[in-house]
């Protein structure tokens, strides 16, 4: 029975991609029919980003009260919540508070899985967890899509997905003892380990260890873990990371319009090659890992989002754009779940949520602001200058993780 936590987790994970591109591939119909602008999708995606940034920060707290199954279950019931609620939205200010709980809901329940799987199972299955990610942030789209095309109207896209998510809350409720379950199966398997091991009766003497153990039952507040050594690097890096993510998913279109002159609907089909690479490449991730590390696994995402970017810089070719936009998707695959996967390793267990937290923070604020700042430079100086600011923020990301590595080894 304990088996069959792992696909529950794995549906999870699908469910944390539908509702993603929802609003990118409805609001264009949205936007009329609340009589908004076009730009207040933004107001919106900015909402729930500061959502899940607050709930991320949250989430070490919770999870130590309550567990990673409560959380879950509770998280994505938020979530289900949230998307009904948009199903129902017909005005702007509807929609602007259905945002709150869906960020709240998404930001805990992306931080607590990631804990527990980084805790509890192989690198490659977070490779291909993140990879079911990629899978509901297609369906999610197509979904709407079949919706919009058959005649009916984007709320009930909003609505099919929010069932879903209903009924993975009902499951996921239902799944609890399961967890349980494996978390007591984890603990005897650490107990057998140590049995045999000799215990130094000093360790027992010293006065400073009760006291130690003390604070890793406590919760830790965000000055604290900043102070933790390479936390602020590993901030950096998923900062980065998913500036370079969402900067190239959100502007690699525009891209190839304006600077490669390619028209602009298969400009748009062809930025979608971005995320198929990122799908297929945590698909391949996950068999790399069974003989490759987690940190040469990172570092040869590094090297294959240069080499993309530097096939991107060749001129003239829009082929050879869409190639190299592919080989960033390629590369960026494996670094986001090998970072989060390495974080045990890296700050220790009892650390690990209250780190991944902050990551899962740093994270939504790359991709909050990095995009629009991208937008200005273009608006300012030049398109022109997309693989160049991605091969900055590239650099950056590079040298936090060796510092990282370096720090914590």
């Amino acid at each position: 029975m304990i088996n069959l936590l792992l696909p529950i987790i794995y549906v999870a994970f699908i469910s944390l991609g539908l509702p993603d591109s929802l609003l990118g591939s409805a609001w264009p119909v949205m936007h009329l029919d609340v009589n908004v602008p076009l730009s207040y999708a933004g107001i919106i995606s900015m909402i729930i980003a500061l959502g899940t940034i607050i709930s991320s920060l949250m989430c070490d707290r919770l999870t130590r009260k309550f567990s990673t199954g409560v959380i879950t279950a509770c998280s994505v019931g938020i979530t289900a919540f949230a998307l009904l609620g948009f199903s129902v939205s017909t005005r702007f200010w509807m929609l602007v508070l259905c945002a709150i709980p869906y960020g709240l809901g998404a930001g805990c329940v992306d931080a607590s899985l990631n804990n527990y799987v980084a805790l509890h199972y192989e690198s490659r299955h977070m490779s291909w967890l993140h990879c079911m990610w990629g899978v509901g942030a297609a369906v999610g789209p197509y979904i709407m899509g079949i919706v919009l095309i058959n005649g009916g109207i984007w709320n009930t896209g909003y609505r099919i997905i929010g069932v879903f998510q209903i009924i993975l809350t009902i499951v996921l409720f239902v799944s609890l003892p399961l967890w349980r379950a494996h978390k007591n199966a984890a603990k005897a398997r650490k107990e057998t380990e140590n049995a045999g091991e000799k215990v130094v009766e000093d360790n027992y003497k010293n006065e400073n260890a009760p006291e130690k153990k003390a604070k890793s039952d406590k919760p830790l507040s965000l000055i604290e873990i900043i102070k933790i050594t390479g936390a602020k690097e590993v901030m950096i890096c998923f900062f980065c990371y998913c500036a370079i993510e969402q900067t190239s998913g959100l502007w690699a279109s525009s891209f190839l319009n304006i600077v490669r002159n390619v028209p602009k609907e298969k400009a748009a089909s062809f930025a979608s090659m971005f995320f198929i690479g990122i799908t297929i490449g945590r698909a391949i991730s996950g068999f790399l890992t069974i003989k490759l590390n987690d940190l040469n696994m990172v570092r040869l995402g590094e090297v294959i989002i240069l080499l993309g970017i530097g096939v991107v810089l060749i001129p003239g070719n829009a082929t050879l754009t869409l190639i190299g936009l592919i080989m960033i998707g390629l590369g960026c695959a494996p670094i986001y779940p090998c970072i989060i996967h390495s974080t045990p390793e890296h700050f220790g267990a009892d650390k690990s949520q209250a780190i991944i937290g902050v990551q899962m923070a740093s994270a939504y604020v790359g991709t909050m602001l990095m995009p629009p700042v991208f937008g200005v430079i273009a608006n300012t100086l030049s398109l022109k200058l997309f693989p160049a600011f991605l091969a900055l923020l590239l650099v950056l990301m590079t040298v936090m993780h060796e510092l990282l590595n370096k720090k914590t080894a």
